[in-house]
């Protein structure tokens, strides 16, 4: 996972703000706290704020259902709200 991480930050713009959900059990919370410092390490920022990032990542469980509806409806709610922020696009 963390090898994808490094691959993907390769493509993208170090100015670019950088948002976490974690959803689900503490593997995944801590899962998410190791890619928040690959992410920090790499030099991006990280923003609490959904509508301040331009690429929001979503950590889950997709083995159980009610994670899977979970991530679906946050994923849902993200991009509702870029659709109605003017100054960030859906990533």
């Amino acid at each position: 996972m963390y090898g994808r991480i490094k691959a993907v930050s390769a493509l993208m713009n170090k100015n670019m703000k950088i948002g976490f959900v974690s959803l689900g059990c503490p593997k995944n919370q801590l899962d998410t706290e190791v890619m928040l410092h690959e992410v920090l390490s790499a030099g991006y920022e990280i923003t609490p704020e959904e509508t301040e990032a331009d690429v929001v990542i979503i950590n889950t469980c997709g083995f159980i259902e009610s994670a899977k509806a979970e991530a679906i409806d946050n994923i849902l709610d993200i991009a509702w709200l870029k659709s109605i922020t003017v100054s960030k696009e859906l990533s």
